[in-house]
């Protein structure tokens, strides 16, 4: 039996922005929190990663406008997820903050994934997993570009 030719570099970006997205897609769903949507879900994980941080600041990091940033903050106010307080050098800005309740669920939703994406990669021989774990900073090299 003869073995597949290498791809080439083409293809093989195609391929892996497409397992990336359903990927990602499908870790989308493994939520712990069902009222939450994806979107303010990554603004939680945003403020948890970056720390606090004003709603332009937040806008520019989650590439969203500043008006539908407003909305996104004051829904997870409402639903206790983060607080705004008055910036320190400016008055007229204020700082978002996430809550505890906010950390607690961030840290549920990443343990079900981790779990969910354990689960997924014990059908894998063991060189995958290898290549998995070669991979896992290259790809973290990405995402951080």
């Amino acid at each position: 039996m003869s073995e597949l030719p290498e791809p080439t570099d083409d293809v093989a970006i195609a391929t892996l922005r497409s397992a990336v997205m359903r990927l990602a897609r499908r870790l989308r769903h493994q939520r712990v929190e069902e009222s939450l949507t994806p979107t303010e879900m990554q603004v939680l994980a945003t403020l948890a990663r970056c720390g606090s941080a004003t709603p332009g600041e937040l806008a520019r990091r989650e590439h969203v406008q500043p008006p539908s940033m407003t909305r996104i903050i004051a829904m997870l106010e409402e639903k206790g997820l983060v607080r705004r307080e008055p910036h320190p050098q400016d008055r007229r800005q204020v700082v978002v903050s996430s809550t505890e309740q906010a950390e607690s669920i961030l840290d549920q939703s990443r343990a079900k994934r981790d779990a969910w994406l354990a689960q997924l990669t014990s059908g894998l021989t063991e060189e995958e997993r290898a290549v998995l774990r070669a991979a896992a900073p290259v790809l973290e090299k990405l995402a951080q570009l």
